[in-house]
């Protein structure tokens, strides 16, 4: 199963490391108020809005000028960057 479903299905699995939180706050230029950053991104991930796509082992969303790149099979954020 490769539709985006895969990857709402596991929403709650989604997670990423410290060293990853602060580099994903970071790249989004997210202050204090935003919270944690997983959240942040999971709350775009479940958008309507929101453009999910796979390509090898990650996933891809798009939303509100941010792509997340989530691991597939961990469901780990590797990443985040405005675009």
């Amino acid at each position: 199963m490769t539709s985006k479903n895969e990857l709402l299905q596991n929403i709650e699995k989604l997670h990423t490391t410290p060293m990853g939180a602060e580099r994903i706050a970071k790249n989004l230029g997210l202050g204090a108020q935003a919270g944690d950053p997983v959240l942040w991104c999971r709350k775009r991930i479940e958008s309507p809005q929101c453009d999910i796509s796979r390509k090898g082992k990650n996933w891809y969303c798009l939303i509100d000028g941010a792509r997340i790149t989530v691991n597939a099979y961990s469901c780990t954020i590797i990443t985040a960057h405005r675009i």
